[in-house]
């Protein structure tokens, strides 16, 4: 007892250094040993990056090139689609739409990016249709009916925002009021499903597999998009209405990712059956552009206006194009609603990197005239380093900033890139040569060099001496 009580009161002089000493060496053992670190702390943040002061802007438009050039990359093979698109796009509104995972809210960032889908599905395929169906207390609601009009089906879905998600969804409900809509549709046309799914369940009356079975018996592809996580119903609907493809189905990881994955869905399906890649005629009719002094009702809408369009078969007064004539059913649209679909059949070709070597015979953009980077002084060199220096960087961009045509061989930049691969759908250089020939001759390579040092404000070379004109004949 006392042995105890000597070690508890322990304040001779042995005893103080010994224990200060452990006490430094357990110090010294928690500094040598470094605290684990987090899965959190392991993230690699955008600030992380170690941008210095005086190269932060060259890679801020580093980080800009590419995320413009990636959207670029698609497929350039030329194959048959349908452009005569009929589309039902089905929203979830259930209480899943609540979670705040994507922000604000799943629903209302649905609400806004199916507006999106809306206007660039009619800017891709203006002679197509579309219908909007909800899903909602474990029954499918009509938002919209098949049309051609865009304003039409955002003016519906804006409406929702009014409402709050409730209830469970029926995917089996939502993809037979979709059938139904689509049933009637001709069959020159596709039939087409895209649906944005939140939930992980599906509150269905019946059997679902039966109602797959009756949209593969009507020839209409699914597409899902979820925003949870993924779901064997709709892997399996995906999978059967494709022919065996899950490449239309995906999870959204961010706000990016889920309008990326929604947006894909606006190009035109690639045809698969003999029956639809079978040539037909079509009738389709071009009206006249009218305008009245006096307001008159038109067909479409019953609504007063001084312009509009005659139907050039019946002569029926409509409002917009494109549409069916309510009168006789025929198909009204404009050249140019053609003409924009027409480019899903030939896309232009995806543009290719410029290394410096190749930089030097340009210093300005062909398109926009703005300025290039100069090249290094060791690009100026003709050395055998020099030719096998890379045209890429590590973020899959131009090294020089600058992108080729395959054909024309003109140099771009990435602005410009976009704009003619998402809007214009056509090259500046290759339409600039006109009937001559493309720079894979001689001829086209020297007209190609001379268009790329002018530039676009180049002067065209002068015309040739006209011949001397003949003397007029004095018969007596």
């Amino acid at each position: 007892m006392a042995d105890s009580d000597s070690d508890y009161i322990a304040s001779s002089g042995d005893e103080a250094p010994k224990s200060k000493s452990n006490k430094t060496g357990k110090r010294g053992k928690r500094a040598g040993r470094e605290k684990p670190r987090e899965r959190w702390e392991e993230i690699q943040r955008a600030w992380d990056l170690g941008l210095e002061d005086d190269n932060i802007e060259s890679t801020i438009s580093e980080l800009l090139e590419a995320g413009k050039k990636r959207r670029l990359l698609k497929d350039e093979t030329p194959l048959q689609r349908g452009i005569i698109r009929h589309l039902v796009l089905i929203l979830d509104l259930s209480v899943a739409m609540a979670e705040k995972d994507l922000r604000p809210t799943r629903y209302l960032l649905s609400l806004r990016y199916a507006c999106d889908f809306v206007r660039e599905f009619f800017e891709q395929n203006p002679i197509s249709q579309m219908a909007v169906v909800g899903m909602r207390d474990g029954i499918a609601i009509r938002i919209s009916d098949m049309g051609g009009n865009p304003q039409t089906h955002v003016d519906a879905i804006q409406k929702l925002r009014l409402d709050d998600p409730d209830g469970s969804p029926s995917l089996q409900n939502a993809l037979e009021m979709a059938r139904g809509a689509l049933f009637h549709t001709p069959s020159h046309g596709t039939r087409e499903v895209v649906i944005i799914y939140g939930a992980l369940w599906s509150a269905d009356p019946g059997d679902i597999h039966t109602t797959i079975r009756s949209l593969v018996a009507d020839k209409i592809r699914v597409a899902v998009v979820g925003l949870a996580a993924q779901v064997s119903i709709c892997k399996e609907l995906v999978r059967i209405t494709n022919a065996g493809d899950t490449s239309s189905y995906t999870v959204a990881l961010n706000e990016v990712h889920f309008r990326e994955k929604l947006l894909e869905a606006t190009t035109p399906p690639v045809t698969r059956t003999q029956k639809m890649s079978a040539n037909g005629l079509l009738m389709m009719g071009f009206p006249s552009r009218i305008v009245e002094r006096t307001a008159s009702l038109c067909a479409c809408h019953s609504q007063m206006n001084k312009g509009g369009y005659l139907c050039s078969r019946c002569g029926t007064k409509v409002c917009q194009l494109p549409c069916e004539c309510p009168a006789c059913g025929l198909t009204l649209i404009l050249s140019t609603h053609l003409a924009r679909s027409y480019h899903h059949l030939f896309p232009l070709k995806n543009w290719l990197e410029v290394s410096w070597t190749e930089a030097r015979r340009s210093t300005h953009c062909f398109s926009c005239q703005s300025a290039f980077p100069p090249p290094p002084a060791a690009a100026l060199k003709d050395t055998p380093d020099a030719e096998r220096q890379p045209a890429k960087t590590g973020s899959s961009t131009s090294i020089s900033s600058r992108y080729k045509c395959p054909d024309c061989g003109m140099h771009f930049c990435v602005d410009c890139d976009v704009f003619c691969h998402e809007i214009l759908y056509n090259c500046p250089g290759c339409q600039s040569l006109g009937d001559e020939k493309p720079a894979r001759t001689t001829r086209g390579k020297k007209r190609a060099r001379e268009l790329s040092e002018g530039g676009a404000g180049a002067p065209p070379p002068p015309p040739p001496p006209a011949p001397p004109e003949p003397e007029p004949m004095v018969i007596d």
